[in-house]
């Protein structure tokens, strides 16, 4: 690990990889010799801009109360051919592995207190000159229906999707844009001490209709019932309203689509993880004859 021209690495006293997660960043965790730690994200120097711009994004949000890691400094290193991102580091355990550990009381609080956190981070506004979002979105749809189609692997009942799909085009008008966490599931975030949340990775961010954020509710859902309806409950501060379980629909579909053609690039075990997540789905939709999923539970019922 030669980081001889990154400031300050003279004051570390460990740097330890940290091999976990999906991004191609290669991640370390820092101690320094105050025993204060850090997270160092190393990415290849071509993406520069992107990681310039996430780590802008990242120094918008601190200037919210929001539990997530703050940024410490950004820029080039070994001799620019790679970029550093150094971040406070966010201590805890991973909420995905404890969650069916706890009480469904215990589990419905934290996804209330995911849902309060995901609503504040879709405070942030979107730039002012991005696309209309019905014609990014149904550009969306139709490659995702494209690539599904020309897939040689399908999933008996996604044809159902598909309708569902090119049926409620029409909700997608006239949706506000603001900022994406971009992977928002409790698979990103950690169980602080006191036993509340904190949020991590951020490297997918986006902007486009909030709602949209729930598409990777699936792995909520897969994991406890009580914590994604409470991750609603609390973002909308009770119910939902129909239009929400409409685009949710639509969303999750999409993305489940996506998910078939997507998972083929990489081996037969993560096709089966997106093969046994779509008939989940169809489940929780009835093969696509209705919107509202069947796990939902109205606010103030029993989790």
């Amino acid at each position: 690990m030669d980081f001889y021209d990154l400031p300050g690495q003279d004051q570390w006293q460990t740097c330890t990889l940290l091999d976990k997660g999906w991004s191609n960043d290669t991640k370390y965790v820092i101690t320094t010799k105050t025993e204060d730690q850090r997270l160092l994200r190393i990415s290849a120097g071509s993406e520069y801009l992107r990681k310039a711009e996430e780590y802008q994004v990242l120094v918008r949000l601190s200037k919210l109360n929001l539990p997530i890691s703050r940024p410490i400094d950004f820029g080039y290193c070994r001799n620019q051919t790679q970029v550093y991102t150094l971040l406070t580091w966010m201590p805890g355990e991973d909420l995905a592995l404890n969650l069916p550990k706890f009480s469904t009381k215990k589990q419905y609080e934290l996804g209330l207190e995911s849902g309060l956190i995901l609503k504040e981070l879709h405070s942030v506004e979107a730039p002012k000159d991005l696309s209309v979002w019905s014609d990014k979105f149904n550009k969306k749809i139709d490659r995702t229906i494209k690539r599904y189609k020309e897939c040689p692997y399908q999933v008996e009942g996604l044809d159902a999707v598909i309708d569902y799909l090119n049926t409620n085009r029409s909700y997608l008008a006239n949706r506000p844009l603001s900022f994406h966490h971009g992977d928002y599931h409790c698979g990103n975030m950690t169980l602080t001490d006191d036993g509340g949340l904190s949020i991590i990775d951020f490297n997918r961010f986006d902007y486009g209709d909030p709602w949209e954020e729930f598409n990777r509710i699936v792995w909520d859902v897969a994991l406890s019932h009580a914590f994604a309806n409470g991750r609603l409950h609390g973002y909308f501060n009770g119910e939902p309203p129909d239009l929400f379980f409409r685009l949710l629909a639509l969303y999750v579909g999409n993305n489940i689509l996506a998910s078939i053609p997507w998972a083929m690039s990489f081996d037969q075990k993560e096709l089966e993880v997106m093969q046994d997540q779509a008939k989940a789905v169809l489940k929780w939709y009835d093969g696509y004859k209705t919107y509202y999923p069947s796990w939902y539970r109205v606010a103030n019922s029993t989790q």
